[in-house]
């Protein structure tokens, strides 16, 4: 775990914007800060993140994290508006508490993630779906990469994204399985880039403790030359070169950085 936190933080020190924050909420497991009128963070002793934003009639919280006690009443504290749950992705660090609520939303793809002991309802999320929370409305957008099923959330009205891990948060991990070929993450970043140029331009990432900042499209246009670069073969020409790292998640992981980002792989299975 100490390892894994040096190269987060190593990669992440630069390319986002920092943003004011009030707290509001803290115990043991987590701390809650408001950022905007609607919307807060919430961060865990483990250095995971979720999202709860808020609409005239509905609330939305966007991952669950790890062992976070009671998480269902520590929402509460924040909004007592009926509560739609959305998992960016099913790795336990964002569905780890999956079982304080009685239904939650995932792509399909991601259910062979999803763990089998969880006895509520899951809805399924398909790209383009809307969550209309009472003037706040929540867009899906399907990007895998990270995983198959990972999507993110955009608030066109804030200019918000809520990414959950699809880009990472500094580094991306594209070396778990089950393995996704490196063109569609670059496919990915394409895709968000586009969005981008309409109109969002903030990304909140999935581990916001780790970077304490949102991202510009400058960070994603990094991510998807360094995909290209890897797909294409010509990842010696990124600096550093790429390097072996502690075993994460794959028997050979390595790891390359453009700038200011960097991409975990595995190379057996680039393609």
């Amino acid at each position: 775990m100490e390892r894994l936190v040096f190269w987060l933080v190593f990669f992440s020190i630069l390319g986002g914007c920092s943003i004011a924050s009030a707290q509001v909420f803290k115990n043991d497991d987590l701390t809650i800060s408001k950022f905007e009128d609607s919307m807060w963070v919430v961060e865990t002793t483990d250095n995971t993140t979720m999202y709860i934003v808020e609409g005239t009639d509905k609330a939305m919280l966007i991952d669950t994290g790890t062992k976070c006690e009671n998480l269902d009443n520590v929402i509460r504290h924040i909004t007592k508006k009926p509560l739609v749950v959305v998992i960016t992705h099913a790795h336990p660090d964002h569905a780890g508490n999956i079982d304080y609520f009685d239904e939650i939303w995932l792509h399909p793809s991601d259910t062979v993630l999803l763990s089998k002991n969880y006895k509520g309802s899951v809805q399924y999320l398909y790209h383009g779906q809307v969550f209309d929370l009472g003037q706040t409305r929540l867009e899906v957008a399907h990007m895998p990469g990270h995983t198959p099923g990972s999507v993110v959330l955009l608030d066109w009205q804030t200019g918000n994204c809520y990414s959950g891990d699809a880009f990472g948060s500094g580094m991306v991990w594209l070396q778990l399985r089950p393995f996704t070929p490196i063109k569609t993450y670059a496919k990915s970043c394409m895709a968000m880039e586009l969005l981008m140029d309409k109109g969002i331009t903030k990304i909140y990432c999935g581990h916001y403790p780790y970077v304490k900042k949102t991202y510009s499209k400058e960070y994603i246009t990094d991510m998807r030359k360094l995909a290209i670069m890897l797909d294409e073969g010509l990842a010696e020409d990124a600096k550093p070169f790429p390097r072996k790292i502690p075993q994460l998640g794959s028997n050979n992981p390595m790891v390359v950085t453009l700038n200011n980002v960097s991409i975990v792989y595995e190379p057996e299975h680039i393609k």
